[in-house]
């Protein structure tokens, strides 16, 4: 058995950020368990390789969600990441933020500190932002490169006018003063490559000497010594390996993701003692919000037929492809170089008295029913919409005392009222851009939902057939003060009633926010270091 100063269970975004930031003090030391393998594969670090990425096992969780009335029985494929980088290793590169008002209600929920004001410094901190932008928001000198795209397509640009026909203004950043607004996606790509957290942040660590990172470490318990948290049980390869502990000397910190982390605080025995005790778990700390409250966004995808130009999925196949791999070999351009979303649009669904509470994204491009990131051969072009900010809730809990198994995830799509009207909505929103008149010389005809589809109850039924993940799963050990019954975690990110134990990544969002989860996460640990090293935080934007 060996001890280090600090345990960190999972290399994903936030387990990278903070294995930079703790090691930047020489004086300690610190281990990294990842389960999967290290960052090998060629498809991580290609653009267009998260088609590849997407459904292999070796770095990638695959779970499927539980089915339920808001998706009409199916079960959702819900990849993660499992290699370093996490999913920042396999995502779709986009950068967003949120809304300001986003975090204000964290922090109006009891959360000290983690107001806009509070958490947008870190943001600037942890960016290198190659573009337009305005310094009060945005950062230049970070590890993360945040990029806009560089490629113009005919369709790309004539939804952005037809938007802009429908009275949606054109952002020049949607991560700066205002989220509301058209635009094309900022991504971490550059140069044609993907920047995952561990391009950015822990392999640079790495040539400190002071970390050591251990892959294809599974992590199956948390160790304690009464109420405190003293290193970790895990098996090398996963299931029939090698079963070994580490100590922590000062604290472990649990980085495994809104399904993960939950997961491993109820097979160590903290958690809803009913669920603990269904499974023949020794209840060691009750703790009733672990994997409780789940949020993720929820997205169906309206399909027109494009007439008149290339698409993507003409580009992607045969000789048009052996051409896009020589120009990326050549140039490190062309569609391997692209995120697969390409435009942002941001605006209101008229259902709620909020801020812009829609998110549409648009791609030159369609794919398979049912199959997610793989193309279609017919050409299309797609819309997906979602509701930035869900009232609907639901759980990750153990099937099985069996670590290696995977998780209970029931996400309760559209449970509550209000989302269902807003889902409505954004999928009207995204039949009147897609048919707006600067479109008109490619539009075909519409796909999905199809043009009988007219009534409320008829797009809520299309949504529930058709609709799927956006990849954005957090809440499930929900950051509050203790008078909250469902917290987990305190505004310093320890766990409520125990010690040296704290969880950091996105379960930890006591409310899902209007964007894409990968840049709050950073931002989350990277906050959270300083917390753990007492350093004092920077001065609150004046914005």
């Amino acid at each position: 058995m060996d001890s280090f100063d600090y345990v960190i269970i999972g290399a994903g975004s936030a387990g990278s950020v903070l294995a930079n930031r703790l090691s930047e003090d020489p004086t300690v030391t610190v281990c990294v368990l990842e389960a999967g393998p290290a960052d090998w594969n060629p498809y991580i670090h290609l653009p267009a390789g998260f088609i590849k990425t997407f459904y292999d096992s070796r770095i990638n969780w695959c779970y499927s969600q539980e089915p339920g009335p808001g998706t009409a029985g199916r079960r959702i494929f819900s990849p993660r990441g499992k290699t370093l980088g996490g999913s920042s290793s396999i995502n779709g590169h986009i950068y967003n933020r949120g809304q300001r008002s986003d975090f204000n209600t964290w922090a109006q929920y009891g959360n000290r500190g983690w107001g806009y004001a509070d958490v947008l410094p870190y943001f600037m901190r942890l960016e290198r932002r190659i573009g337009d932008g305005d310094a009060t928001f945005r950062g230049r000198d970070g590890s993360l490169t945040v990029t806009d795209i560089d490629w113009r397509d005919p369709l790309c640009e004539a939804f952005i006018d037809g938007a802009i026909s429908l009275g949606i203004p054109r952002n020049p950043d949607y991560n700066g003063k205002t989220q509301e607004g058209v635009s094309y996606a900022q991504r971490t790509i550059h140069n044609g490559r993907r920047i995952s957290a561990a391009t950015a942040f822990l392999k640079p660590a790495m040539k400190r000497g002071n970390i050591t990172v251990r892959t294809h470490a599974h992590a199956t318990q948390i160790l304690f010594d009464g109420k405190r948290a003293t290193g970790v049980a895990y098996a090398v390869g996963g299931r029939g390996g090698d079963h070994r502990e580490v100590r922590a000397r000062r604290e472990v910190i649990l980085s495994g993701g809104a399904y993960n982390s939950p997961q491993l605080l109820q097979l160590s025995g903290i958690g809803p003692a009913a669920v603990l005790q269904s499974q023949g778990i020794a209840v060691r700390h009750a703790l009733p919000g672990v994997g409780e409250g789940l949020q993720d966004h929820y997205a169906p995808r309206s399909v027109a037929r494009v007439k008149n130009v290339k698409t993507i999925n003409e580009r992607a196949r045969g000789l048009n492809l052996a051409y896009e791999a020589l120009k990326w070999a050549a140039t490190r351009r062309g569609i391997l170089a692209l995120s697969p979303t390409l435009v942002y649009c941001f605006w209101h669904s008229g259902e709620t008295a909020e801020s812009s509470d829609l998110q549409l994204t648009f791609t030159p491009a369609s794919y398979k029913e049912g199959e997610q990131g793989k193309l279609e051969d017919a050409p299309g072009m797609t819309v997906a919409s979602w509701q930035q900010r869900p009232e609907s809730r639901g759980h990750v809990r153990l099937h099985s005392a069996d670590p290696f198994a995977p998780p209970e995830i029931q996400t309760n799509y559209l449970d509550h009222e209000l989302d269902k009207r807003v889902v409505v909505a954004g999928m009207k929103l995204a039949r009147r851009l897609l048919a707006a008149a600067p479109l008109s010389p490619y539009y075909d005809y519409e796909d999905f939902p199809g043009p009988g589809v007219q009534s409320d109850d008829e797009f809520l039924a299309a949504a529930t057939q058709r609709g799927q993940t956006t990849f954005h799963p957090g809440c499930t050990c929900r950051m509050g003060p203790s008078s909250d019954p469902l917290a987990v975690v305190d505004d310093q990110l320890r766990v409520h009633g125990l010690e040296a134990l704290r969880v950091i990544d996105a379960s930890i969002m006591p409310r899902m926010i209007s964007a894409n989860l990968n840049a709050s996460t950073l931002m989350i640990a990277d906050k959270a270091s300083d917390m753990i090293r007492h350093r004092t935080p920077p001065e609150p934007a004046a914005v």
